[in-house]
């Protein structure tokens, strides 16, 4: 090795001793005849000191040394004279009287301050990624994903958990997501895809008797980045045969509670964790993913402005629907303005509108308050629990569509207006998922995935009479308002499995085409198993207390999925493409 040590193990013990360390320069102070660097490695930092008259070679070189130059320092271990000790260093009582400094390598002048913890332009950022990853920060994000991911590991290891890793070239099939795809050289004209998640993988190898499977999987999903979504993501994925839905989500949440002591920057809620169906979820919240850190919940209006005249009401009542509202604490004064930018949020959820009731003592401002009568008003109200100077913020539409629409509000105010207790992390399970919901379209589609059992034998049946109404036996890990991961129990014979795909509108020709390895290995003994997978990257942006699940990554793609270090994607050599048969076609310009 060029070191004996690092810059964050030596301490007062060893004064004396002649040592070598090697490292990056953090720091430089020159006082006269006397240069002092900060030494800076993984480890720590150490500080180094040359005198002129003691020894002109080693302070010519620290003279000459520049920030982020790298180092190989030899020196003796002192205690720093009285009044210079630095207590925020964990090496803080002692520095090293440099006897020889080697230049290892210059550095440019960096693109921005690794000593500072400054805001830098995120693009910035990741374009010089080895400059940022040497920044206290970046390196403790890089620090904690490692420990828990090593933790999580072990945890399932030890109890008696195999780890195995699962291809990641397979067969596309864009049941969630897009597939990133592959070409293939060998089969022309044919294709692999990267996996979204190993999930008929695992499958398979509880049909093959392993019992206990777990891995740290990477997984691929071309679908557009967001904060917490991003293409390249990392998760815990867990599966177990003979197992039911509590013993899933037990081991699970002994994980994750032990995680989350041991990392966590604050305490959780309290154990065990609640578990909240997801009829309760939607009617309390209107998500299925509930933020429960503050209370405001969200409440239906349905039968208080039933008989209404008011169009979009009575039409959302008649056909079905619901007419679901948050009292918003006040904010009787807002502007139209002010609701039209909430309707807009309302809007990514499906809404086709928001109506507001503003109410003051006897009066009640609304935009449509004409097409109510006094009773009516006086009953939103009572319901909705207004007092003077609150505002109530009402979505009408088919229920569930209504419910994630104000729910998606609900969660704008609870940050917006600092309703959110930021001190104790909150975890819980949401279960008795439906097992199909309806697209736009009117299709059926699934609620988690295609291969989650149903709940009870009754709600078996229910898949050849009224699917609508079976309930799946598919649970949520939800801690502060997101998701981090789900699962299932599976199903585990053939025929109901065709029967799913059948009612998601896949018949039992293309089922076998797309599905043939999982739906042939169904037929071989395959045992009841279930599991559950959860994101990494999510995990650890909570852990942290973070906005962007990308500080998380040691080599992250900016929100559009461009990776300015490495200037992917880019184009391909016209060799490799003839090789492969492919041709590039270009979009035409609008």
């Amino acid at each position: 090795m060029l070191r004996t040590h690092t810059c964050g193990e030596l301490r007062a013990s060893h004064a004396g001793k002649e040592v070598t360390l090697c490292g990056w320069v953090h720091r430089r102070r020159e006082l006269g005849e006397v240069i002092f660097i900060d030494l800076r490695d993984r480890y720590g930092i150490t500080q180094v000191v040359a005198h002129a008259k003691n020894n002109a070679a080693a302070h010519a070189a620290l003279g000459d040394a520049r920030s982020e130059w790298v180092l190989q320092v030899r020196g003796t271990v002192r205690p720093r004279p009285e009044g210079t000790k630095n207590p925020k260093l964990s090496t803080g009582e002692i520095e090293i009287v440099a006897n020889s400094v080697t230049i290892l390598n210059q550095s440019k002048t960096p693109p921005f301050y690794v000593n500072e913890d400054t805001e830098i332009e995120e693009t910035l950022r990741w374009k010089y990624r080895y400059v940022d990853l040497r920044r206290e920060r970046s390196r403790e994000l890089m620090r904690l994903r490692h420990e828990v991911t090593n933790f999580m590991r072990n945890f399932f290891v030890e109890r008696g958990f195999w780890e195995i890793e699962t291809t990641m070239m397979i067969r596309s099939d864009p049941t969630g997501a897009r597939d990133f795809v592959v070409p293939s050289r060998y089969f022309p004209g044919k294709f692999w895809a990267l996996p979204q998640s190993p999930q008929q993988l695992k499958q398979i190898l509880m049909v093959g008797g392993l019992d206990k499977y777990v891995q740290i999987a990477r997984c691929f999903r071309d679908e557009d980045p967001r904060a917490d979504r991003i293409y390249e993501l990392t998760q815990l994925d867990v599966e177990m045969t003979f197992a039911e839905p509590n013993d899933v989500m037990e081991i699970l949440e002994a994980c994750y509670t032990a995680v989350f002591e041991k990392f966590g920057k604050k305490p959780l809620h309290g154990k065990p964790w609640p578990r909240m169906t997801y009829d309760d979820a939607m009617r309390r919240y209107g998500s299925d993913r509930p933020d429960t850190r503050f209370s405001m919940e969200v409440v239906d209006l349905t039968d208080a402005v039933r008989g209404t005249s008011f169009g979009v009401f009575k039409e959302a009542i008649a056909s079905g629907g619901a007419v679901r509202a948050i009292c918003v604490g006040g904010k009787g004064d807002a502007s139209r303005k002010d609701v039209d930018g909430w309707a807009a949020i309302a809007k990514t959820r499906g809404a086709k509108g928001l109506v507001s009731f503003a109410f003051a003592g006897s009066e009640v401002r609304s935009p449509v308050a004409k097409f109510f009568t006094a009773d009516e008003l006086s009953r939103v109200r009572s319901a909705s629990g207004a007092r003077d100077g609150d505002l109530v913020l009402a979505v009408a539409a088919e229920y569930r569509v209504a419910s994630r629409s104000i729910g998606e509000l609900r969660r704008h105010f609870g940050e917006a207006q600092g309703l959110v207790d930021g001190s104790t992390h909150h975890a819980m399970w949401i279960h008795r998922f439906p097992m199909f919901e309806r697209t736009p379209e009117g299709d059926w589609t699934f609620s988690h995935n295609p291969f989650a059992g149903p709940l009870t034998d009754e709600d078996a049946k229910l898949l050849y009479s009224d699917p609508g109404k079976a309930l799946s036996s598919q649970y949520d890990l939800v801690i502060d308002g997101a998701e981090l991961g789900g699962g299932s129990i599976r199903i585990h014979n053939r025929a109901m499995q065709e029967r799913v795909f059948e009612i998601l509108g896949i018949s039992k020709k293309d089922a076998a085409e797309r599905f043939s390895a999982l739906l042939d290995a169904l037929e071989y003994g395959a045992p009841p198993e279930g599991g559950i997978a959860t994101g990494m990257d999510r995990t650890l942006m909570v852990l942290a207390g973070l906005a962007n699940a990308r500080e998380t990554i040691a080599f992250p793609k900016t929100q559009t999925g461009w990776d300015p270090m490495l200037e992917a994607p880019a184009e391909a050599d016209p060799k490799l493409l003839e090789d492969l048969g492919l041709r590039v076609i270009a979009k035409p310009k609008d």
